[in-house]
């Protein structure tokens, strides 16, 4: 997985087990000890169990936390469209995140670095659009638990965590 900001600066990146696909997208693991590294800092080793979902429609990125991961359940960063090609898959971070904590409350992150990000790096108006849009639907399918976000993504993270 490898995520940039808009400018190509380089962001998150991490390796994840390809695990299967189905109608919503392609689905990735990543076990507890997993590095990620954030631009050129040093690596940060995650402590729990998680799967991401690349869409098969959408411009984001969702991630379910295994439950050693207490505050946050689903982290859903909104992208471009994410592209995935000779084994990796690339997207262009856009701030803002949505997130799912454990006790079911829905939030929206990143406002502030969302409206610094397109005077400093010119957000063209349809990416502003787009990723408010794209916000906003998040919120939606998260908080009333449309499908990947109901059982579809706890289903993926449970068979990933037990058929290990």
């Amino acid at each position: 997985m490898r995520y940039t900001k808009w400018g190509g600066k380089r962001h998150w990146r991490f390796a994840a087990e390809p695990l299967g696909s189905d109608e919503f997208g392609w689905w990735y693991g990543c076990p507890a000890g997993t590095s990620m590294r954030r631009g050129f800092e040093e690596p940060v080793v995650v402590d729990y169990d998680f799967i991401v979902l690349v869409p098969e429609r959408g411009r984001w990125v969702a991630s379910w936390n295994g439950p050693a991961h207490r505050h946050v359940a689903v982290y859903v960063d909104v992208t471009d469209d994410p592209v995935r090609a000779n084994g990796l898959v690339e997207a262009v971070d856009l701030d803002l995140d949505v997130i799912r904590l454990r006790d079911g409350s829905v939030e929206l992150l990143d406002e502030d670095e969302f409206e610094e990000h397109q005077r400093l790096y010119g957000y063209p108006a349809e990416v502003i659009t787009q990723a408010r849009h794209t916000a906003d639907d998040l919120i939606a399918m998260i908080t009333h638990r449309h499908e990947p976000f109901g059982e579809v993504g706890d289903a993926w993270l449970t068979a990933f965590t037990t058929g290990r």
